[in-house]
């Protein structure tokens, strides 16, 4: 949530915000934010006006009383003044939660280095690594391969699920398991907690990770409850702190999380419905970070480098692309995309973001910190990077395939393998 502060100081600054991002249909709202905020704090005046003045009759009334005056006509303007006191309340209540609504609806402020643009299209590759592999073969689409292999059953899955969702079976899976155990251990190396959240959550966290407004139709509503499926175990990572004042020196706190996660969107007009690529149901290894705002941006490449490390570990090519003002997504305010070659399909495709969040949602979740007891409270700043995905055994498949249709195995992933170096047919 923007800092109200901004509309009261630089409305303009919220409006260049909104032209950058492409987002001109909430420009009105800007002005309308000002003026509820002015109307809220008037009113929040006027009340306290209203108090000051009922003290002081109240005190009339009891002197006037002990001097045995007549005290009718001060004690009917005191019995007015609660009244009064409640219709203002109100209509300051009214104003102080529609200003929020429309704090809540405004995207965070990008950072000065993100680039101009609309779309994906005009987000801009930083750098690309890793040799892409010359196949003697023509290269197969991972699904292809797998279905060859029998480790993977999208018909049945369909059967029983929907679309969408798939078997992983044999050493696939073994597989992919080993490639998140390794991204565990190599967070955990570097500082990160491993932590293994819920697989839930109410509705007041949600508002505080996500804008349910454009997010909200991606998440997997549990009925009758207050319940939701995490779409990535960010959101609980995040959540799991709101209300809580953290102690300076525990900063910066680390987390990488494991989890399923779930989407209901998996993708508009059929695109990517072939194979495991963009489904339901994955798994995930996430960074999560809280520190002190002088620390995030420092934090932010350091997250993306973690990536990038990993994918080179695995040998997997992959470019870096910052992405633009109009592709910036609503919590974001810069963001990098870490896209792995799928030599199957002949294009890079997205495996991770890492994203500062700056104190946007620490501001919804009331999430602070103090150096010393005595000290004033300040807002934590959060971070979020993908680590792994199970694309990322969409990527090492199609990237390890062999002519004869089976598919080598990384070698630092040998030691969580267990003596198996290739994938054959099961």
């Amino acid at each position: 949530m923007l800092d109200v502060k901004l509309v009261r100081e630089d409305p303009k600054a919220i409006i260049r915000n909104l032209e950058r991002r492409g987002a001109l249909q909430k420009v009105p709202l800007v002005d309308e934010a000002v003026e509820a905020d002015a109307e809220w704090r008037r009113f929040k005046t006027e009340v306290d006006k209203l108090r000051h003045k009922q003290n002081e009759l109240t005190a009339q009334v009891a002197a006037m009383k002990k001097r045995g005056e007549p005290i009718e006509a001060k004690l009917k303007e005191v019995k007015s003044i609660p009244q009064e006191i409640a219709d203002l309340e109100a209509k300051s209540a009214e104003r102080h939660t529609r200003l929020n609504s429309i704090l809540m609806s405004m995207p965070n402020m990008l950072h000065e280095s993100v680039p101009a643009g609309r779309d994906e299209i005009q987000s801009v590759v930083v750098r690309s690594v890793g040799k892409k592999l010359k196949f003697s073969f023509e290269p197969k689409h991972h699904i292809d391969l797998l279905a060859g292999l029998g480790m993977v059953d999208m018909e049945r899955a369909a059967k029983v699920a929907g679309a969408r969702f798939f078997f992983l079976k044999g050493d696939a899976v073994k597989l992919e398991h080993a490639i998140m155990q390794y991204a565990l251990d190599f967070l955990r190396e570097r500082g990160f907690t491993a932590v293994e959240p819920p697989f839930m959550l109410n509705r007041a966290a949600y508002e505080g990770v996500v804008n349910l407004e454009d997010f909200g139709p991606v998440i997997y509503k549990i009925e009758g409850e207050d319940l939701h499926l995490i779409a990535t175990s960010e959101h609980p990572l995040v959540s799991m702190h709101m209300d809580e004042i953290l102690e300076g020196s525990d900063l910066p706190i680390k987390y990488c999380g494991f989890s399923p996660c779930f989407r209901v969107e998996a993708g508009a007009h059929g695109k990517d419905s072939k194979g495991i690529f963009r489904v339901h149901q994955f798994y995930k290894v996430e960074q999560v970070v809280f520190c002190r705002p002088d620390q995030s941006w420092k934090l932010h490449e350091e997250l993306v480098s973690n990536v990038e490390r990993i994918y080179q570990d695995l040998e997997i090519p992959y470019r870096v692309v910052l992405l633009c003002s109009g592709d910036t997504g609503f919590m974001s305010a810069k963001t990098y995309d870490v896209e792995a070659w799928l030599p199957g399909q002949q294009n890079y495709r997205e495996m991770a973001s890492a994203s500062n969040i700056t104190d946007f949602q620490a501001r919804r979740l009331l999430i602070r910190y103090r150096e010393t007891s005595n000290a004033p409270t300040t807002l934590v700043h959060t971070l979020n990077s993908t680590a792994v995905v199970t694309r990322t055994l969409v990527a090492l498949v199609e990237n390890f395939q062999q002519k004869d249709g089976t598919v080598k195995i990384p070698e630092v992933l040998g030691p969580y393998m267990k003596g198996i170096d290739s994938l054959h047919h099961q």
